[in-house]
Parts: C-alpha cells; structure tokens; sequence
C-alpha cells in the first residue's frame, strides 16, 4: 500500500537508525511482513543496522524472533544479518543467560 511505501521510504533515506529502539525496529519489520508488504531498502537499511551494531544485548528474545521470522518469511537475503543474531544467540546458550525462543502453539 501507498501508506507502507511511504513509510519505509522515509525510514530507509535516514542518515542514521541509532534513534530507533530494538523493539521498534523489530516491529516495522514485522508489520511489513505480517501485512505482506516488500520493502527491499527498508530491510537492507535495518539488516545492515543490526549487522553493524557493537552489541546485540539490548535486544530481547521477542525482538530477535520477530526479526529473523520476518526475514525468513519475506524471503530476503540478508546472511550477514542472521550470522550475527545465530552468533548472539549461541552466545547467550554459552553464558548464564539463556534464550529460550518459542515453539509456538
């Protein structure tokens, strides 16, 4: 719709997403993907972004699942992008925290 590709136009041509909040980004790209809307910038701009972040740690579990669902299911590229959150993830399993993600139903 006009409404999504606006919205990931204007999100995409940002200089910068250090303003957006884990949480945010998590879920812009899982209404794209739930509302079957393709934005290739929008999910190379956050792709890239969480690639290229020092730390994943104020990502929560819900966070991280909804990204790599939404990019399974949109079917976009990013290998980069899910070699960090598996690297983040194997990390948490090796440490005294650990992440538990959810089955489903």
């Amino acid at each position: 719709s006009a409404l999504f590709e606006e919205a990931g136009d204007i999100i995409a041509a940002l200089d910068s997403l250090d303003e957006f909040k884990p949480q945010a980004l998590s879920n812009i790209i899982w209404a794209y993907t739930t509302a079957g809307e393709s934005h290739q910038n929008l999910l190379k701009k956050v792709a890239g972004h969480i690639d290229g972040l020092d730390s994943l740690d104020e990502f929560n579990p819900q966070d991280i699942s909804n990204i790599v669902w939404a990019y399974a299911t949109s079917k976009e590229s990013h290998p980069q992008l899910f070699k960090k959150l598996a690297n983040y993830i194997i990390s948490l399993n090796n440490s005294a925290v650990c992440f538990q993600p959810s089955l489903g139903p």
